[in-house]
Order: structure tokens, then sequence, then C-alpha cells
């Protein structure tokens, strides 16, 4: 009989993976959800760290943050999520701004205020959201750009966990985050109302993921509704039933509320976000929705502002169906008929007989569609230029407006959210002016008489205003993008969208090629060559030396399935972003663009 105790099993060795010595965190900003404590890499050592570069206007970067929380309350103890705020719009900029948004999205991870972009930089990061992990040691092992890469990373932070335990560098325990004090007041960051037949206002108090009836007064509470059964919700509109259809946004669902009996009936959404191949029409409980921020009752049906995928989708009650109404999921700013045009997070709508008015926030717009199905701009360009310029519509200016209100005379007042103002559109004379200044990011507005009742979501209450007779004066501001232009050489320009499975998965190519690319420029003069979609994640482009700069919209999406022969229905995950990459065409540039979907660039 032998004692000897059995060998023990060689652990497999680890996977071979790039690794590159990543930057310091640093931000002008400051830390928050640290206690006050300023954060360094050192601080993380032992931990696997998930960087998240956000910026809180993003509707993608809301949806990594909902992936995110699975993740990290699982690996608690070797995990640190830290969130690095970098601003797109001067507003995201504001330090408090930022406190408002970490608290707002109910973040629960230390968050790195960067206006000035300067980790971004030393990162190399192109788009929002972008996921970089780091290591135990220290060292970057992996970037992922756009949203569906939870499932991933948790592989990748589990491989990491074993490997360095096995190395006895992981070290478990508390990470850094500290929660802030709570502030009690009756709304908190409340998103959109409507005025009830009764008088009383209905609120969503987004934040507490409830509605909230008040009194004409705009202040007394008459009642709380639906703690259980909202996640952060957003847009309310009244149907000629006197029921109120809620977008419920988190959720993905549309629900009703009827004021008189108090019962809430989900009516449109799954609970899952919609994904590129998933249906889009059908029985409105059987299709997925992504992220709906507004409704309005129009030609005799539910518009949704679908801020997720840049559409909007309709809801027939009659028929309890829902269809897209207008867009391609494409990001940007396009007119046309509807099933052409292109739109950003539309996150406001208002109707009127002739006109559905849409606020377009990432483009910083204001739109419209005809009864006819054909969408207009009224005021904006795309989405790098925004500011507070009143005068012509042609030429003025927004930054990122989350709500429109038709007024009695045919103008609209729109919630212009991060200029903190309210201001008026006019179509008979194609004028932009300011109604007021000195909110504090409006989000909606209703007409009560002749008085406009303002939601202004970051002081958590509703403001009542005099329609005003004359316009405020208000100097004029333009913006662009704060992010610096990639310096490129004219003529031949090589795309790579660097994209990797991640570990125990493969390309879904069970039905046809799993990856697509969309490629497009503003202006369009910028590409001679090389636009348009196609299977492959690489693209040779012409660039027209004549155009001196320019932005190339990117769109890169990848399918992948877990590597199981054994399994006949294996898991599947989606993995999609858009880039706006502004780019400087100049002697000496690069003549090769990566853009990391997921993996790591070693070309």
């Amino acid at each position: 009989m032998n004692d000897a105790a059995p060998a023990p099993t060689p652990a497999p060795a680890p996977r071979k993976r790039a690794r590159v010595r990543a930057p310091e965190l640093i931000g002008k900003g400051g830390w928050l959800n640290t206690g006050g404590k300023e954060l360094t890499l050192a601080d993380l050592r032992g931990k696997c760290v998930v960087i998240d570069f956000w910026t809180f206007c993003c509707i993608n970067c809301l949806h990594v943050l909902d992936e995110l929380r699975e993740l990290e309350e699982k690996h608690r103890d070797t995990l640190v999520i830290v969130g690095v705020h970098s601003p797109k719009f001067v507003h995201e900029a504001e330090h408090q701004a930022v406190v408002d948004a970490v608290e707002r999205y109910e973040v629960h991870h230390p968050v790195l205020d960067d206006p000035e972009l300067a980790t971004w930089k030393q990162y190399a990061v192109r788009a929002w959201p972008t996921l970089v992990v780091v290591d135990p040691e220290g060292y970057v092992v992996a970037q992922h750009a756009g949203e569906g890469h939870a499932n991933a990373i948790r592989t990748l932070v589990e491989e990491l966990e074993a490997e360095h335990e096995a190395k006895g560098t992981l070290r478990r325990g508390d990470g850094p985050y500290v929660a802030p004090e709570p502030v009690a007041t009756d709304l908190r960051f409340p998103g959109k109302a409507v005025l009830l037949p009764s008088g009383n206002y209905l609120v969503s108090d987004t934040t507490r993921h409830q509605l909230v009836e008040l009194a004409p007064d705009g202040e007394t509470v008459v009642r709380r509704i639906g703690e259980k059964d909202f996640r952060e919700p957003q847009g309310l509109a009244l149907l000629p039933d006197g029921k109120v259809v809620v977008a419920d946004t988190v959720h993905h669902a549309l629900r009703t509320f009827d004021p008189a009996t108090g019962v809430i009936e989900l009516i449109a959404g799954t609970g899952k976000q919609w994904w590129q191949g998933s249906p889009t029409s059908g029985p409105a409980l059987d299709v997925d929705l992504s992220s709906p921020w507004d409704v309005a009752w129009w030609q005799g049906k539910v518009w949704i502002a679908m801020a997720g995928v840049h559409q909007l989708w309709t809801y027939d009650p009659e028929t309890r169906t829902v269809e897209v109404a207008a867009g391609t999921t494409n990001e940007g700013l396009l007119d046309g008929a509807a099933a052409e045009a292109w739109f950003a997070q539309p996150s406001g709508l208002a109707a009127t007989e002739d006109r559905l008015w849409i606020a377009d926030s990432e483009t910083s717009a204001l739109r419209w569609i005809d009864p006819e199905g054909t969408v207009h701009t009224a005021v904006g360009t795309g989405l790098f230029d925004f500011g507070h310029r009143d005068g012509a519509a042609g030429q003025a200016l927004l930054q990122h407006p989350l709500g429109v209100t038709a007024l009695p005379d045919g103008s609209v007042a729109i919630s212009d959210t991060y200029n903190h103002a309210l201001r008026r559109f006019d179509p008979a004379t194609g004028e932009v002016t300011t109604l007021a200044t000195d909110l504090r990011e409006p989000s909606d507005a209703v007409l009560v008489g002749d008085d406009i009742v303002v939601v202004e979501s970051a002081r958590h209450r509703l403001t009542r205003l005099r329609l005003p007779e004359e316009a405020v004066q208000v100097e004029s501001v333009a913006h662009r993008t704060r992010r610096e232009a990639t310096e490129v050489a004219p003529g031949r320009l090589r795309l790579d969208v660097v994209f990797q499975a991640p570990t125990g998965q493969k390309l879904d190519e069970r039905y046809g090629p799993s990856t697509r690319l969309l490629v497009s420029s503003t202006p369009p003069e910028l590409l001679r060559a090389g636009e348009g979609t196609g299977t492959d994640l690489f693209r040779e482009l012409e660039l027209d030396p004549a155009v001196p700069e320019g932005v190339l919209h990117v769109s890169a999406m990848a399918a992948s399935c877990d590597d199981d022969p054994a399994n006949e229905y294996p898991a599947c995950h989606v993995h999609q972003q858009d880039w706006g990459v502004p780019v400087k065409v100049t002697e000496g540039g690069a003549n090769r663009l990566p853009l990391i979907l997921a993996g790591m660039d070693t070309p």
C-alpha cells in the first residue's frame, strides 16, 4: 500500500495574452464615490480592474452601466470597476453635472471626472463607451468598444482570478467604493410630465423608479405609483381612453397606467433589449424594444422615441402590434423618407395635427416627421456641432435637447437640456429664440393655460413660468466636440475593426457572415471610395485630398457563439459599436486607422 499523496494535477497553463502597462488614471475633476480619496493604479494593484470610459449623454454608455451591474456584484471581492467620465458636450465637463449623473444613474463604483480627456487620450480611446480590462499586476489585457461585451469580460475576469490566485498576485477584499449620503427630496431627477384631466400632474420620477402624481401647485404629492413596476421611467402620454402610456426605459418596455383605477399593465416589450437581427415588428409583447425615452399619441398610434436604436417606432392599440416607423439604426442626421432617415437618440416627442416634433438629442437637433412619412430638420447640423445661438434656424444651435412641447400658435418650446434653457422655434418665421435661462437640465415642459411648467430634472422639481412675450437676449456660443481629430494621410487609408472572439466562443457563421461593417462620411465628398456596407471588418478607404477635414462614420457588428460541439443551441452574443471619428487629412498622417471592437490591436 502506498501512503504517498498523489501528485497534484497541474493547473492549465494560462492563456498567453498581449499585455501593455496601464497608464495612470488622471482627471482634473477628481474622484467621486471614494469618500474623498484620490485613487491611483497602485491602490488597485491585486484587483482585476475594468475601466469604463463613459459620458452621461450616451445611451450606449447607460446600457453598459446596466450590463456591468451583475458582474460588479458577483465579483465584488476581486473586481473593481472604475468609471472615467469623458465628456462629449461642454455641459458634461461641469463637475456638478457629473456628480448629478453618478447619482441619477446609480453608479455604484469609483468615478474619475476627466473633463479634459487626459486619461481618454492616454488610453487612445476613440468611442463611448469603451471598456479596458487591467490585470492585477497593472497591465492592460483587453479593450472593448460598444455594447454586448459583459459575457466576454466575465469570462476574462474569471480567467484572471484563477491565474493570479495561482501566482499569489490576487488581492481579495472590499474595493474603494464609498456610497455618498442620500438626499431627501420629493422628486429625484424627474424625466417627463403630463397634465391629467383632473388638473394634477403625473411625473416620471426617474431615479426612484416610480411615477408621482402632484397636485395642481406642482409640489404637493398626491400619490406615488409603481415603485416595483418601473425602472428609470421617462416619457408619458395621455391616451384617448384616459390611460397614460409610460416609456419604461430600462425595462425596454411600454406600460399603461390608469389614473382612475391605479392599474398598471404591460403593453409592449419583452424586458430584453433589442439587438441587430431581432424582429422589428409583430405582436407587441413578443418584440424586444431598446430604451424607449418618450411617447406621443399621433395619427391613432403611440409613437415611440426609441433612443437605444436611433429610431421611431409605433404601437397600435387596435392590433396590439409594434413596428419601426422611421430610422435605420444608423446614428446621425439624415433627412428624407422615413425608412432611410438617420436619428441620434431621439428623446422628446410632441404631436400636432400635421407634424410629430422630435428632440434628437445627440445631434442637438429639432426635427419633425410629416403624415406622409418624410423626415425634416428644423435646427441642427450633426453629431459634432452644438451651442447656444439664436436667430435663423439654419445657423441656430442647441445642446443635447431632451424635450419638445407644442405651443398654441404653431411654434414649439424646446427643453434645451445642456444649455439649461427653454428655447422656441417658430416655423412661420424660421427663427429660434430663448424663452428662459437659469433652468437646471430641463428635460420636458407642459403647457398649462398661459403658463408653461418645466421639468427641471437636476433641481428635482417642476417650475412654472409665464410664457414671455419677448425673447431673452443670450450671447451666442458655438462649440464642437472636444475630441482631437486623428491625422490621416490623403489617398489610401486602411480601416481595421479589431475583433477577437472571447475565450470559448467563435464567430457564428451558421447562417452566413457574422460580421457587418458600414462606412460613410461627413461631408460625403471626404470619401472617394470605401463607403457602404460589407461583411469584412476591414476596408480600404480613399480620402479626397481636397477635403481637409471631416468625420468618418463607422458601424461594426460581430456575433459570436459558445464553441461547444455538444451543444445544439449554443448561447450567442452580439457585439456592436458606432464610431464617429473626426479626421484631419494631412501629409505625413497615418495610413491605417484601427478601431477596437474587442481584443487588442496587434497589427
